[in-house]
């Protein structure tokens, strides 16, 4: 699926080359990845790599992240399939350590903590402002497995 594939992944901050940490910015429903990177001066970690995805259509999912996973498809599959989101999108020599997430709000939080569980590796970090995760019951799958493993405490 390439609904987001064909988006451009903004940056800002060092090189990857260059970076000691990268910092995936997620934008939320309606917003823009130059939006989200308006908040990087307010970081001010010098060190940094901050890139940001773009959203076809600028979101990510149709509807409501509480509602059915299927009735958000084909997007969501799509948007959690997405090479530019995760530890991908560093490149080769990061490590998961090394990758903060920082998802502020919305769909862009859902997602944030979807593709998290989904990816159960020990991450720098993963902010959350307001999100969840995405579909109306929680089944058996990878996001279980994360949280069995001590990788993924979800509060």
């Amino acid at each position: 699926m390439t609904i987001h594939q064909r988006q451009p992944v903004l940056g800002m901050g060092q090189p990857l080359a260059a970076a000691k940490a990268v910092l995936i910015m997620i934008h939320g429903r309606g917003a823009r990845a130059e939006d989200i990177l308006s908040l990087v001066p307010e970081l001010d970690q010098p060190d940094f790599a901050y890139l940001a995805p773009q959203a076809a259509g600028n979101t990510w999912y149709p509807y409501r992240f509480l509602e059915p996973r299927e009735k958000n498809e084909p997007h969501l599959t799509s948007a959690l399939a997405d090479q530019r989101i995760g530890r991908s999108c560093a490149g080769p020599g990061f490590t998961s350590e090394q990758i903060l997430a920082c998802w502020v709000f919305r769909k862009g939080a859902c997602l944030a903590v979807e593709w998290a569980a989904r990816n159960p590796w020990r991450y720098g970090g993963v902010l959350v402002l307001s999100g969840g995760l995405i579909g109306d019951v929680l089944t058996p799958d990878a996001r279980i497995a994360g949280q069995n493993a001590g990788l993924l405490r979800v509060q």
